[in-house]
Order: C-alpha cells, then sequence, then structure tokens
C-alpha cells in the first residue's frame, strides 16, 4: 500500500552530516521508572484526579519569554543559540516510511507512529498553541536541547498528554524506510519529576543508518501541563541521552511558569 512519506526527525544541519547528529523533539511522563513500558495508562490517570489549576492569568507573549528556562537552569556545558537557528533546526530533514507490517492493528497504530515522529519534527507535540508560544534552544557537543512555552487556552494540552501516554504501548518498536535504509524506532516511558497538574515523558530512540552512516539517536522528550499552559522539552542527540537535563529543565521550567502565571518573578536560577 502506497502511503504518504512520514518525516522521522530532526537531523543536523548538511555541515555536520559527516557525523550526522540527529536533532531533536517532544514527549512526557507522570512517574514510573526510567525506561517503564506504560500500557493503557493515561496522564491523568498516571497524575491522579485532573486539577484545577490555581493560575488564572492568561499567558502573554511577554510572560511566555520570561518563563524561559536559562543555561543556568540546566548546568552541564549548555550554550544557548540564537532563537532563529533553533526555530530552524528541522531545515535538514530524514524521511522516513512507516512500516505498517509491524504493528497488529496496522493502520490505526501506524497512524499514531507517524503523527508521533512528524510532530517530534515539527514542534508541536501537544498540537499548535493556540496562544502565546516562545521558545529556546541549546547546544552541548552533539546534543540539543529545545525548550518551550505556549497556551492552549482554546484546545486541551490533556488530551495531548493522554495519547502520549498510549505511544509506550502503540508504538513499542517499530520500522521506519527511507531510500532503502531501514531504521528500528523503539519508545519507551521515563519519570519526570512531579511537577504541574500533569505530565508525560517519553524516550524515542532511532537507530540504523543515514547517507551511509550507522547513527543511533536518542532523545527525551517531556511534556508538562500548567493549567491551560504547557512546557516541553527536548533533549538528545548522538552522545546518548540527556535525561538529567531534560529533568533540570522540567524542574525549574514548570516552576518559572508557575510563577509567571502567578504575577511574580521567577527566581534567579540555580547556577
Amino acid at each position: 500500500m502506497t502511503r504518504r512519506p512520514s518525516r522521522l526527525v530532526r537531523v543536523l544541519s548538511p555541515a555536520l552530516a559527516a557525523g550526522t547528529l540527529l536533532s531533536i523533539a517532544a514527549c512526557s511522563d507522570d512517574g514510573g521508572t526510567d525506561g517503564a513500558r506504560v500500557p493503557g495508562v493515561t496522564a491523568s490517570q498516571v497524575a491522579g484526579k485532573r486539577q484545577t489549576p490555581s493560575p488564572t492569568a492568561t499567558l502573554s507573549t511577554d510572560g511566555a519569554r520570561t518563563a524561559l528556562i536559562t543555561e543556568a537552569d540546566i548546568e552541564d556545558d549548555w550554550t544557548q543559540v540564537k532563537d532563529t537557528e533553533a526555530r530552524n533546526w528541522h531545515d535538514s530533514l530524514l524521511i522516513g516510511t512507516v512500516d505498517v507490517s509491524d504493528f497488529l492493528t496496522a493502520e490505526a497504530q501506524a497512524s499514531d507512529c507517524r503523527r508521533l515522529l512528524d510532530s517530534l519534527f515539527d514542534d508541536d507535540l501537544l498540537g499548535r498553541p493556540s496562544g502565546a508560544s516562545e521558545l529556546r534552544g541549546f547546544q552541548q557537543g552533539d546534543s540539543r536541547l529545545l525548550y518551550q512555552v505556549a497556551s492552549y487556552d482554546r484546545t486541551d494540552p490533556q488530551d495531548s498528554l493522554d495519547w502520549m501516554a498510549t505511544l509506550p504501548e502503540k508504538c513499542d518498536q517499530f520500522t521506519v524506510t527511507d531510500g532503502g535504509e531501514r531504521r528500528t524506532v523503539q519508545v519507551i516511558a521515563i519519570s519526570l519529576p512531579a511537577v504541574g497538574d500533569a505530565r508525560q515523558g517519553l524516550r524515542v530512540t532511532v537507530q540504523g543508518s543515514t547517507g551511509g552512516n550507522e547513527a543511533t539517536l536518542t532523545l527525551d522528550v517531556a511534556a508538562v501541563r500548567v493549567g491551560a499552559d504547557a512546557i516541553t522539552v527536548t533533549a538528545g542527540g548522538l552522545d546518548g541521552d540527556e535525561n538529567d537535563s531534560a529533568k533540570q529543565a522540567v524542574q525549574q521550567g514548570t516552576q518559572r511558569l508557575e510563577d509567571v502565571l502567578a504575577g511574580k518573578s521567577p527566581a534567579a536560577s540555580p547556577g
């Protein structure tokens, strides 16, 4: 059956083609241990009863910008890049088609996995923001971290979190092909700090070849809802997972967003 090719995940610019660093994308979890699969569990179930958030302020563009994390929030040797550069990290594309034969329910499961890969490429894991939206990018060696703050006041980010919670079961392991090259994609749940009103975390691993070079891309993806607003974090690369940095970004970033919504100035970064 002929299907529209799915866009897999972003990779580095052609200038880095020799090492082909595959770039970043996003998801998140509510609790559980790193690498644990949570079949059939929704983000709202893991987080407990859906809470009525205390912040009621509408997130403005200035507020979203203030809520962005800094280099000090994620420690290590991360260097902030220009916003225009972070927005264009997806310019070099890795095109792939999800192999429907990998799934018991075929097209239905394959559709969810295609949606995951497309949303990672488009940086819209929770859907298109309906309000203010700001992002910031960081680079460290062959790894990248993309951090976003956005308002979903006319949509419901919880629906996307619940969908993300099903992916470790639906998209446990599948194959993507591109120009005769086959890559194995694995999706597992990861734990996140107990912050916000609901949260979901995923680790997406892509292993195979690109441009004739063997490569393994590991991405830690997190999303946290605070009322009708949310943060998303995507961190990783060919150097391996960036789980600690992703968790720091979630911890510090959620607090910054909550402070902004409560009309407070975010506390100084730990570093």
